[in-house]
């Protein structure tokens, strides 16, 4: 048996066009978000992709994004799951800051760890700040104990993993066509974890926005095969793009 799984991070956010960190702040799809939204709906139409089931974070530029796909797919039916695990990775006290202004601060090589390193999270973001997840009525049913200050990578895939073991596998293993329309570095994370990227490796990784990003799977969910929907040069380019985002930051 074969089963399929979609990544789909969403679509051009208003703070990946100013170039700030986002992290967990609630931030919409830009215009050009919503037309690679419908461009991602248009290519899982064309793929025949039929959907058993759903699963976006609570930051509504990802739900949006899964909206405005399924609607493209006629599919707004299905089962949908909104969970905090798959929010993007919490970048901190720099959530919200514009990532040239903190180049300038605090240098090119510091900057460049908090953004790509693995293991070295950003400063946290102090407890009493408002906008810590604690104070946002989104996460009232979850441990506090459980809610990040600030994360890195590694610890994003922490948080990751027991939506993965608890309620991804058990519906892929069932058979289900599943998607998951998430963040940047919940995908990430879920990225290394599938294809087992050693730590060094997973920092060059850098998934685009709006191209659907198909694994096809063994029943013992171990991977078969992945590759990005539409035309591989185009997903190339976008990956690439968001590489030189992050090159222009640095050097600016």
């Amino acid at each position: 048996m074969t089963v399929r799984l979609v990544l789909l991070r969403h679509g051009q956010s208003q703070w990946n066009l100013e170039n700030r960190f986002t992290g967990w702040v609630d931030v919409d799809v830009s215009p050009r978000g919503l037309e690679e939204a419908q461009q991602a709906g248009a290519l899982m139409r064309q793929e025949g992709l039929l959907f058993d089931a759903a699963h976006t974070s609570v930051l509504k530029r990802a739900i949006r994004t899964l909206w405005v796909a399924l609607d493209v797919l006629d599919q707004m039916w299905i089962p949908v799951q909104r969970s905090w695990r798959l929010n993007e990775r919490h970048y901190g006290a720099l959530q919200g800051l514009s990532k040239t202004e903190m180049t300038a601060r605090h240098g090119e090589a510091q900057v460049k760890i908090w953004r790509r390193s693995y293991d070295v999270p950003p400063p946290p973001m102090p407890d009493s700040d408002p906008g810590h997840p604690r104070h946002d009525r989104r996460y009232r049913s979850v441990p506090p104990e459980l809610l990040p200050s600030t994360e890195s990578l590694e610890t994003t895939l922490e948080r990751v993993l027991p939506y993965w073991h608890e309620t991804l596998a058990p519906q892929l293993r069932a058979g289900q066509t599943v998607l998951i329309a998430a963040h940047g570095n919940s995908l990430r994370a879920l990225y290394k974890f599938l294809n087992q990227v050693p730590d060094d490796a997973i920092t060059e990784l850098n998934i685009p926005t709006g191209i659907p990003l198909l694994f096809e799977l063994r029943d013992d969910l171990r991977v078969k095969s992945h590759r990005y929907l539409g035309d591989p040069e185009a997903a190339r380019r976008a990956a690439q793009a968001v590489a030189d985002q992050t090159r222009r930051t640095l050097l600016h």
